[in-house]
């Protein structure tokens, strides 16, 4: 059986996203959606997918700034299964980038969404690939961060050894300061305050001063078998599949699931799509302030700007 997610009901990131849950796949699996905007009859709306373990409150952020540069697009944001408020996969070996990929055009069927521009961070860059290559209709444009065809094996053994670590902490103190030092790194330019605020949108502290995955053990189990020095076979058919629509590539300057020789190969496979580095930042992307935004608000409004009328 699928099993629901267990967290406070007073988590404070997850306070101003409130969510539906939506029956995709057996009864039992749901998955939570939250929706900024008005989703009317053929509007594109802007679609929004997390990395691997995270959920959608990367994307809070995001959603505020986007709103203050005046893109009135509805936004939709959805946790992939055993992430954040959806609940975990009954089958373990049913993760992954195709299944969740259907998963995500089955929202897009509920919620009446024909046609979205996406905007995916590490691994949901990946499920909008294979999105992309089952469901091309769908695709009105695609921003891919940190996010390529090639995976970065450095971060799947930084990522499996880093949520191993929290497992031995027992105190709310070694936890608290245990996760400011592993985030610090990505993020040199945070305080402490706001680093504590990023540990909890994937995990909470529980009674007995545990630190509480908000996603499927299972995913971490998934990384064991990987090492630093492992290769991966590079996915361009997936990448290709992109090429209908328009393209904005993002990379973060201290990111490790997408190596610099990847995007620069990514770009010159794609000179027809604008590529940008937001510095001083690890994965995932804080999408935090102006700079960083403009350049996926500005995607946004020539994706739907009207096309001028042949003369």
């Amino acid at each position: 059986m699928a099993k629901p997610r267990s967290f406070p009901p007073d988590h404070k990131p997850f306070a101003e996203l409130p969510v539906q849950l939506v029956t995709v796949g057996p009864a039992s699996e749901q998955m939570a959606v939250h929706v900024d905007g008005i989703l009317a009859g053929g509007k594109v709306a802007l679609v929004c997918l997390a990395g691997y373990q995270r959920n959608m409150t990367d994307y809070a952020p995001f959603v505020r700034q986007l709103r203050q540069a005046g893109e009135a697009a509805p936004v939709v944001l959805i946790d992939l299964k055993g992430r954040g408020r959806s609940t975990d996969r009954a089958q373990r070996a049913e993760y992954g980038s195709p299944r969740d990929a259907e998963d995500v055009a089955e929202i897009l069927r509920a919620l009446a969404i024909e046609r979205a521009i996406f905007v995916g961070q590490g691994y949901g860059g990946q499920v909008l690939m294979a999105l992309a290559a089952t469901h091309p209709a769908r695709m009105a444009g695609t921003v891919l961060i940190d996010s390529g065809p090639v995976v970065d094996t450095r971060g799947l053994v930084r990522l499996r050894n880093t949520l191993e670590d929290l497992e031995g902490v027992r105190s709310a103190q070694g936890l608290r300061a245990m996760l400011r030092r592993m985030n610090a790194a990505d993020y040199p330019g945070l305080g402490e305050e706001e680093l504590d605020a990023l540990a909890l949108r994937t995990h909470f502290i529980d009674k007995r001063n545990r630190a509480i995955r908000l996603f499927d053990t299972a995913l971490v189990r998934m990384l064991d078998g990987f090492d630093f020095d492992d290769v991966f076979t590079a996915q361009w058919p997936l990448f290709d599949a992109l090429s209908h629509a328009p393209l904005l590539m993002m990379r973060t300057q201290l990111t490790q699931q997408l190596r610099r020789e990847t995007f620069d190969e990514m770009m010159r496979r794609r000179r027809d799509s604008e590529a940008y580095v937001i510095e001083g930042q690890g994965s995932p992307a804080l999408l935090n302030n102006s700079d960083d935004v403009q350049p996926i608000a500005e995607f946004v409004r020539k994706v739907l700007r009207p096309k001028k009328a042949a003369a």
